[in-house]
């Protein structure tokens, strides 16, 4: 299921987001958040396993301050279904 979420600042899109990979990998499934910039990237990723790392979801980033190795491992892992 593919959802684009888009609004104003303070509006919670963040939560919205939040909420929904985590029931997403709940129920198996692995989730992917794409995002227009490097720095909300990063933004995301601390946020998500702030606040995900509690229950096992491992959270993982892409981005263009990584390595070729390190993307090629991530990207992997994602293909063999490894998301906790």
């Amino acid at each position: 299921m593919d959802r684009l979420i888009c609004g104003d600042n303070g509006f919670g899109k963040t939560e919205v987001a939040v909420r929904a990979a985590f029931k997403a990998v709940v129920n198996g499934k692995q989730v992917a958040i794409l995002v227009p910039t490097t720095i909300l990237a990063l933004q995301h990723q601390k946020t998500f396993s702030e606040r995900l790392s509690d229950f096992g979801c491992r959270v993982d980033c892409i981005n263009r301050f990584r390595s070729s190795a390190d993307k090629k491992r991530i990207l992997g892992e994602l293909g063999e279904g490894r998301s906790m």
